[in-house]
């Protein structure tokens, strides 16, 4: 792989592009102050934006590595983040990435988290030479999972109670892509 960092990448509804310190207020109020929102993810509810704040500042730090992937998702013509997508685990000896996303209530079931996640992939596929995206989710969330197969990610099975999030331990639905099988995917699309 060829770490690039957090590049700007747009879509036809988004930006995706790295967070500033004055996003936090909206990242509060969109998304990371919703205890609905998180509800099955890994970290708990920002208490106050000042939370935000302090969790933004350190990923504005940590764009000075190459190997550091955070976007704010950003809809065209509101121009502040309604969510957010990342690299949560990354291994260079396999050329894996796993992503995770979020995106506030007012903008579900719109088709936008799947716009940013594949717009993710094409990144990580055509100018990263990752081998394997994968993503996983709590088998009580299936929207997310929708998201995935959407983006074309086949589902490889259940860990039970493989998982820890804000309902406890959680049994979690792994999906994955190889370079190979998006590849084909993009030949068939572009025919």
């Amino acid at each position: 792989m060829q770490h690039l960092g957090t590049c700007t990448l747009q879509t036809h509804r988004l930006v995706l592009r790295r967070f500033q310190v004055d996003d936090a207020k909206a990242m509060f109020d969109n998304w990371a102050g919703d205890g609905d929102v998180v509800r099955y993810l890994t970290w708990p509810a920002h208490p106050n934006v000042e939370a935000t704040q302090q969790i933004v500042q350190h990923w504005v730090q940590q764009y000075s590595h190459h190997d550091f992937y955070q976007w704010a998702i950003v809809l065209k013509g509101l121009g502040q983040p309604i969510g957010g997508i990342s690299v949560v685990e990354h291994r260079d000896d396999i050329a894996m990435v796993q992503i995770g996303y979020c995106i506030g209530k007012a903008w579900w079931h719109q088709g936008i988290t799947s716009e940013a996640l594949a717009a993710v992939m094409e990144f990580f596929f055509g100018r990263v030479g990752v081998n394997r995206i994968e993503c996983r989710h709590d088998v009580n969330n299936p929207h997310s999972g929708g998201v995935m197969m959407k983006c074309g990610m086949k589902y490889e099975g259940i860990s039970r109670q493989g998982d820890l999030n804000n309902q406890g331990v959680c049994d979690c639905a792994h999906y994955a892509i190889l370079a190979r099988d998006y590849a084909a995917q993009q030949t068939v699309q572009n025919r």
